[in-house]
């Protein structure tokens, strides 16, 4: 399996609460989804305790539960995916249509959220929180909008996104998770209608820093959030 002997990182939360973060590299999306569903019931048996897994994807254009309505989100036609070499497929998420590529800071949080943050929406709320804390590391200021998911950036009115999440939750084991432009190619958003909001652009690190920033970098400052986030309550 591609990258699954990436490197296993403890990372320790407050009062004692603890997970790892794999950092497994350019990954295919199908191996991914893979991946995520062995440890889920790995985690749901106790074999393993709650795990981060960091990757990166080649393009890949992913569909939420909604996919009827998602589908029609998709504004490149089937052969310029095809001559770009990008995928479509079908999850098992909540959320409408995105796109995953290079550059870009995938996150899947393995994690049971039993016995006490058993809360699906404020599940969402905490993975956004984590990465507006990320993101400040760089001194990017960042916040959510109401009624939307996601992480944003820029003046009201003009907003950005710069993280997008969907999430999957089974018996309160979690799966998929968050998407982190870093140094992500923009123009390969024109592909779709991100997350089905056509009045909203995207951005990424890259281009409001004006210059490239390390993923290793976004990885730490994302375990930090993380860690600050999900500790114990």
């Amino acid at each position: 399996m591609t990258g699954a002997a990436g490197a296993v990182h403890p990372a320790a939360a407050p009062a004692g609460r603890t997970f790892d973060v794999r950092r497994l590299g350019r990954m295919g999306y199908d191996e991914a989804v893979a991946l995520q569903a062995a440890l889920v019931e790995e985690r749901r048996a106790g074999v393993i305790g709650d795990t981060l897994l960091f990757v990166e994807h080649p393009p890949v254009i992913t569909l939420g539960v909604r996919t009827r309505t998602g589908a029609s989100h998709i504004v490149a036609s089937a052969s310029e995916l095809e001559q770009r070499g990008v995928l479509v497929r079908e999850t098992g998420r909540g959320g409408d249509v995105t796109y995953h590529g290079p550059g870009q800071l995938v996150g899947y949080p393995i994690f049971d959220l039993n016995p006490d943050r058993r809360d699906v929406h404020q599940y969402v709320r905490d993975l956004e929180e984590a990465l507006i804390r990320a993101v400040a590391t760089f001194g990017v200021e960042a916040r959510r909008l109401s009624g939307l998911t996601g992480v944003w950036t820029g003046p009201a009115g003009a907003e950005e996104k710069l993280a997008a999440i969907g999430v999957r939750i089974s018996r309160w084991i979690t799966s998929h998770g968050f998407a982190l432009n870093v140094t992500t190619d923009l123009s390969d958003f024109a592909l779709i209608v991100p997350c089905g909001i056509a009045d909203h652009g995207v951005t990424s690190l890259e281009r409001l820093l004006g210059r490239p920033v390390p993923m290793t970098d976004v990885e730490d400052a994302a375990v930090e959030g993380m860690r600050s986030v999900f500790g114990a309550p």
